[in-house]
């Protein structure tokens, strides 16, 4: 059995280091221009090149996402960019468009290209035209079941990436018009305005201006706010259908997003590459993807067509069961304290889950706390401030400190 990548989404240089040292093969990330993620943080070049080199030292790997629908004032600078990232020695573009197809064959000509799930792959023959032009990978559109993949799989000997987890786009593979239409923010160039999660009145044709509410209840209706995919307890599925990487959804979201799903994710695969015939799916990685924030989980299209029970009508709000207080930086072995940087309020006395990449887990109280001057306090309330800590137990740089809501 050939074990598929685990591929994360890096919105950062801190994500990218997060989703790597919690056991990802590969992160995709965009530049300052031509992704569909514009508010996702993203990379100048410098930290282009910094990440590949980071990523290169573990030996995994970072694509990187060359996926607008472009307009001909696009055109002008994506030359020199395509050969920059062929340069630094990323290890694959992602490409949606025909034409930034074409001008990444002549100016980045030693750089893999993956064909972007935006380009709406759907079909064996699809797949293989674009393996045909060059493409080493094609990223699977997300409406597409089981069945079909494994067609695709059958008939299609270039590598196949698809979705296992993250937020589902209430538009066909993405290519969505509302936001442009509602708020002149081009999804389709990177500015999505998330106009699906809103709420919506009725109004009828020859009633102009009375809006009648689309209500389940008082708090009105979202009737395009899909829940999230996840199909981390079907994984046995998903990795016999042949695909070669797993791809999560998510380059807007935190740190600690990050590292639990891409932890859970990489438990799984490897639990159950390790021995089909005995895995189990553990009550663990199920809780560790409820700690983060998400909305509700779905398998999509993935076993049957979606239907009402797939869309959340109440709220957007997401849920979690855990916030995420601290980031260890170090830990003296000789004296048992880890210097700490804060990312939410911490107390005396509270109870804390440590989460780190490699060793074991465990739950401590809270008991001593140190801020830089070596003054002993009760409460850190300060945004990332740096806190000397005493732990119960090693612990391992970029452990996670977290506590339940």
């Amino acid at each position: 059995m050939k074990k598929p990548e685990l591929l994360a989404p890096a919105g950062n240089m801190e994500k990218l280091k997060m989703a790597l040292i919690y056991g990802a093969d590969a992160v995709y990330l965009g530049g300052k221009a031509f992704g569909l993620r514009a508010f996702g943080g993203n990379f100048d070049y410098a930290e282009l090149k910094e990440a590949v080199d980071f990523a290169h030292r573990l030996g995994r790997k970072v694509y990187v996402t060359v996926n607008i629908f472009p307009h001909n004032s696009d055109m002008e600078k994506l030359p020199e960019y395509l050969a920059y990232l062929n340069e630094i020695r990323v290890d694959a573009m992602l490409i949606a468009d025909l034409g930034i197809f074409t001008l990444a064959k002549k100016y980045a000509p030693d750089t893999d290209i993956h064909i972007s799930t935006q380009a709406n792959n759907t079909n064996w023959v699809t797949v293989n035209t674009w393996a045909d032009m060059g493409a080493s990978r094609v990223v699977l559109a997300r409406e597409m079941s089981l069945g079909e993949i494994r067609t695709i799989r059958e008939k299609c000997p270039v590598e196949l990436e698809m979705f296992v987890h993250g937020a589902m786009c209430i538009s066909y593979s993405g290519r969505c018009l509302m936001s442009n239409y509602m708020t002149g923010r081009d999804a389709n160039r990177g500015s999505c305005a998330q106009a699906c999660r809103w709420k919506y009145a009725l109004v009828e044709e020859k009633r102009p201006g009375q809006y009648f509410p689309i209500e389940e209840d008082d708090r009105g209706t979202y009737f395009f706010n899909s829940k999230d995919m996840c199909l981390l307890p079907h994984i046995g599925d998903v990795i016999d259908s042949g695909v070669d990487s797993l791809k999560i959804e998510g380059r807007m979201k935190s740190v600690h997003y990050a590292a639990s799903i891409v932890k859970a994710y990489r438990a799984a695969i490897d639990s159950y590459c390790e021995d089909p015939e005995h895995f189990e799916l553990k009550q663990e990685w199920i809780d560790e993807l409820g700690k983060v924030s998400h909305r509700q989980y779905t398998t999509g299209f993935y076993y049957n067509k979606p239907t009402e029970d797939d869309q959340i009508y109440g709220t957007t709000s997401y849920e979690q069961t855990s916030d995420f207080v601290g980031l260890v930086l170090s830990y003296d072995e000789a004296t048992g304290y880890a210097m700490v940087e804060q990312r939410n309020n911490m107390k005396k006395g509270q109870e804390i889950e440590v989460f780190q990449p490699n060793l074991p887990g465990y739950r401590m109280i809270l008991d001593e706390m140190y801020n830089d001057e070596g003054e002993l306090i009760d409460v850190a309330p300060h945004p990332q401030q740096l806190v000397k800590m005493k732990m119960a137990q090693p612990v391992e740089p970029y452990t996670i400190l977290r506590r339940d809501i």
